[in-house]
């Protein structure tokens, strides 16, 4: 059993895919999570000319296909192209970056959206006791934290499943740029479905684990702040 543990680790390459697929998930999360949460307060807090519009093009881009995204970003970063230079294309960077552009949108909208019916009220209260500016701000973010929680793992779940765009973006190369959809991927195309279904399994583990733990920390929050 162990033996057969031990080769299908070393055929697939999963530890290579496990590392690569958390390191991208955290990492594009963290990035969009602070570009989407800014995005969107300061969306629903300022009026300027063709708001609805931006408001319109970040909810497109909320469903907009993953592999689009990625053939854009291919574009990008290909040798002949705008930052072809930086010799991102291939590597975990450049996957970093169309992740970004693929869970910003996400995160932005879903803050917007709850931020419109909640930050309103947030500010008047604020208002009415005095609060600085930067004192409001923290107030709104806080009375939003489980909206804002629930935009992050939003974010996060497209992340760690997605396909289309890193597989565009990374080239799916084995032991450096390959994650665990990827490989899913790759092992449904060669009739080896054992091996991917085992390897889907895993994937399912590390998300609940994730959710779980995140989960843990937001009830800790709450019970603090309670007690």
């Amino acid at each position: 059993m162990l033996t057969m543990i031990e080769e299908f680790f070393q055929n697939v390459g999963a530890l290579d895919a496990i590392k690569v697929t958390l390191l991208l998930a955290f990492s594009s999360t963290s990035i969009a999570t602070i570009l989407g949460v800014l995005f969107g307060l300061l969306l629903e807090k300022y009026h300027f000319p063709f708001k609805n519009l931006v408001i319109r093009i970040n909810r497109t881009l909320m469903g907009v296909p993953p592999v689009v995204i990625g053939l854009v970003v291919y574009l990008l970063l290909m040798r002949r192209g705008p930052l072809g230079s930086f010799s991102l294309l291939f590597t975990i960077r450049g996957m970093i970056i169309a992740q970004v552009f693929i869970i910003t949108p996400i995160i932005s909208g879903t803050v917007y959206a709850y931020a419109a019916k909640f930050a309103p009220q947030v500010r008047n209260f604020a208002k009415t006791v005095g609060a600085t500016p930067l004192q409001t701000e923290l107030l709104v973010l806080k009375e939003m934290r489980s909206e804002i929680y629930f935009a992050i793992v939003s974010g996060f779940g497209r992340s760690i499943s997605e396909v289309g765009a890193v597989m565009l973006v990374g080239g799916n190369i084995k032991g450096r740029t390959r994650t665990m959809t990827t490989a899913i991927s790759l092992l449904k195309s060669q009739g080896i479905y054992s091996e991917g279904i085992m390897l889907g399994i895993i994937l399912l583990i590390m998300a609940f684990i994730v959710q779980t733990i995140a989960e843990h920390f937001k009830k800790e929050d709450i019970y603090d702040e309670n007690f």
